[in-house]
């Protein structure tokens, strides 16, 4: 164990107590940082430049995982001895810590297991989010349509770019927050939109020769994307590869011909159309080379129904790819959900990815990222040839990671409890209000 978390533990168990009253929480008060984060911020020690900053890494990261309420107040109130909140804050608001030396030590650490490290095999996802706010006053936020919900709503819009192993693990790379025309002109920022962000986080990827496919939806399919992707080359000195889809009237260039692509699977026979089975589902499909406008290089669609005597279309797929078979194109474009609506479904849900309310961008900015190393670390967990000590069941879920490492939170403390008890000979009323449950 870290010596930082030594000291911190020592101090408790010697009764050096701060109950926090301000908990609100269903569960006892925390007394030990989990394992998977203690492992974990080992890795980290010298990217924070003191003590306070490595505790206040280990009690955010464990707040992430494990508290009900993942807001800094909330995270910060969830330990028996805890410092102010405003320590915590500071940490994320102003503490003299760089997140894309965090963030490149995190890739580096998912290159040790064989079942996270990159692979020719592996895809990246893109992909963007709303992260819903209640606070019109945080930094960058602004009024989005979520096409999901149907509703427009108050947001940060962040645009991900996540990787799929061919384990099926997957995480996030690096991500770009989107500002709107108006936030960047009071600031005096370039504006950039969400094609621009798109292919900085390309060029990001084939900067750092993090190899894989490109995937995607028709949002970033346009001809200036298609186009920049095919620029960039692999190691093997060939184009990188993508799978995006085109909406159904997007136009393309057939012999020579303009026409809308349900136009052309109109005139797509039925006896033209060839079965696709996965599992009991069963799709019908037809392929061809064909170009698209200001796209400088052949692509291959696959248009796909749901029916054979189906005539309206339910997808358009594109590649670069022309030579690749179909069920590689389906493949390699299913990692978009994968590789995207699973993280984001699972941030938001298990990890309080949109539960900063802190007013600061920096603060914002270094939430998401630490949400991200939650992830990496609870992912680093599932799948795992045997459970690990703290786990009763062999875990598959990031949930059912947060799950584990409450239980052994909750273990720790009941344990610590039952010690003063019965050992230490501390009265119950006495123990009770150390762990601040009165």
């Amino acid at each position: 164990m870290l010596i930082w978390a030594e000291n911190f533990w020592d101090r408790c168990s010697a009764g050096a107590w701060l109950p926090n009253p301000q908990r609100d929480s269903t569960m006892p008060p925390i007394v030990k940082i989990p394992h998977v984060v203690v492992d974990g911020c080992e890795r980290f020690a010298d990217v924070l430049p003191n003590q306070p900053q490595r505790r206040h890494l280990a009690e955010y990261l464990t707040g992430l995982v494990v508290s009900e309420n993942k807001t800094v107040s909330g995270i910060s109130a969830e330990f028996v001895e805890t410092t102010d909140q405003s320590c915590l804050n500071r940490f994320l608001t102003s503490a003299d810590w760089d997140v894309d030396e965090l963030n490149a030590r995190r890739l580096e650490l998912l290159q040790e297991d064989p079942a996270t490290q990159y692979s020719n095999r592996g895809v990246i996802a893109l992909d963007d989010v709303l992260i819903d706010h209640y606070g019109k006053l945080i930094e960058d936020v602004g009024w989005f349509w979520d096409h999901a919900e149907q509703r427009s709503k108050i947001a940060h819009d962040y645009l991900f770019a996540n990787y799929v192993c061919p384990s099926g693990k997957h995480y996030p790379l690096e991500f770009r927050l989107f500002k709107k025309r108006d936030q960047c002109e009071a600031t005096g920022e370039e504006f950039k939109d969400h094609g621009v962000l798109f292919r900085e986080l390309v060029a990001w990827v084939c900067k750092r020769e993090i190899p894989g496919d490109f995937t995607f939806d028709s949002y970033f399919s346009s001809s200036e994307n298609l186009t920049f992707i095919h620029a960039q080359k692999n190691q093997q000195g060939e184009s990188r590869a993508y799978v995006g889809d085109l909406k159904t009237n997007r136009k393309l260039e057939v012999r020579g011909k303009s026409i809308l692509a349900d136009e052309f699977a109109a005139s797509i026979s039925r006896e033209q159309r060839r079965e696709l089975r996965r599992g009991d589902e069963r799709q019908w499909y037809f392929t061809t080379t064909v170009r698209l406008p200001q796209v400088n290089h052949p692509v291959r669609i696959v248009m796909i129904w749901r029916n054979r005597r189906d005539p309206k279309l339910a997808k358009v797929l594109v590649t670069n790819r022309t030579r690749w078979e179909v069920n590689r194109i389906l493949k390699t474009y299913r990692y978009r959900w994968t590789g995207t609506e699973t993280f984001h479904r699972d941030g938001k849900q298990e990890l309080g990815m949109g539960a900063c309310q802190l007013r600061s961008g920096q603060g914002q900015t270094r939430h998401m990222h630490l949400v991200m190393l939650a992830y990496t670390l609870l992912m680093r967990e599932l799948k795992s040839s045997r459970a690990k000590e703290w786990a009763l069941e062999r875990l598959t879920t990031i949930g059912q990671a947060c799950r584990a490492v409450a239980n052994e939170t909750l273990g720790a403390t009941l344990r610590w409890a039952i010690t003063e008890i019965t050992k230490n000979s501390q009265q119950t009323q006495h123990v009770i209000a150390q762990l601040g449950l009165i």
